[in-house]
């Protein structure tokens, strides 16, 4: 880039107003990014913190008022809120984890686009929490995706993507911590080349991808069964703080908190079943293959502790079999 290329795109950053949809951290990092290089911001479209929710993230609606910035909450962006939008007259739209699709009519608002950041190597991991859907399927790559929003969800054309490899420390926090600076550095480098008309654009092929729905509470009952890789992948894909991975201990419903991987081959016994303890307190279950080191557990209403307590008390651990 020339430094008369670099003036007109610092010029075009700060006469090119957005509106931003923007939640959790990745919507945070989002519009600090476009703070820092001077971007106009008219609006914030947000949400409010649902009760009982884990919140680990910074506010984007703070952030917003620290700035003066107008915020809205709404429950859908109807008719009246896209007459708003186009008040404001934005020159682009972003939607950094903004939970909601947006209508279409407001989409077409900015004359620069509308754009989103896309938790996934688009187009794989299309739709609801990638970060969580990856984890629990065993996936040694995620990434984050900007791209143009058109009506069907995660579809349009890609501006650029950064991928991040996952490793098998990673749980959906770790893993989401990791994805937030790279989705950050795309803003940081597209944003100027999107409001100068320089931002590179390529199609998706839908066909070589997947498509991912909200996940439910149920979707974290573990099946003993399953090779033990599966097992762990299923309790990092939703530990704190998102619902965590379940199964029944004498009855009870039982949240694995904290696992690991003991052994990935051969039959060690029957699933579910507790191998022995450990001394540091975790306890050795065996899987359909292999066995799970569980070290961190919670009856439902009770309290989170080590395995043994919690499950086996001062009785012998391997009367105790998980279903």
């Amino acid at each position: 880039m020339t430094l008369t290329e670099a003036s007109l795109d610092a010029a075009a950053v700060r006469q090119s107003r957005c509106v931003i949809f923007a939640y959790h951290e990745m919507g945070y990092a989002g519009m600090t990014e476009l703070l820092a290089m001077g971007a106009p911001i008219a609006a914030l479209y947000t949400h409010r913190d649902a009760p009982g929710e884990e919140i680990w993230w910074r506010s984007c609606a703070e952030l917003a008022r620290a700035r003066q910035i107008p915020t809205r909450t709404p429950e859908r962006i109807d008719a009246a809120e896209i007459a708003r939008i186009r008040a404001w007259a934005p020159a682009v739209i972003y939607s950094f984890y903004y939970r909601n699709l947006i209508d279409e009519a407001a989409l077409r608002i900015a004359p620069l686009g509308a754009y989103n950041l896309h938790g996934s190597m688009l187009p794989k991991y299309r739709g609801r929490a990638p970060i969580n859907w990856m984890l629990a399927n065993g996936e040694h790559e995620a990434g984050v995706t900007l791209h143009h929003m058109v009506a069907r969800a995660d579809a349009g054309d890609i501006v650029a993507q950064h991928p991040v490899p996952i490793t098998d420390d990673d749980t959906a926090l770790t893993l989401y911590r990791k994805i937030v600076p790279a989705g950050a550095a795309l803003i940081r480098e597209f944003h100027p080349l999107i409001v100068a008309g320089r931002a590179p654009r390529r199609p998706q092929n839908l066909a070589e991808g997947s498509y991912f729905g909200r996940r439910r509470p149920a979707d974290g009952r573990i099946d003993w069964r399953w090779p033990a890789r599966r097992v762990f992948n299923l309790v990092r894909a939703v530990t704190h703080p998102y619902p965590g991975a379940f199964c029944l201990a004498g009855g009870r419903k039982l949240y694995l908190w904290r696992a690991a991987i003991m052994h990935e081959d051969g039959v060690l016994g029957t699933p579910g079943s507790v191998l022995g303890a450990r001394a540091d307190g975790a306890l050795e279950v065996a899987a359909g293959t292999g066995g799970v080191i569980v070290s961190s557990v919670q009856f439902e209403g009770g309290e989170e502790g080590g395995a043994r307590s919690i499950i086996a008390g001062a009785g012998d651990p391997r009367a105790i079999r998980l279903e």
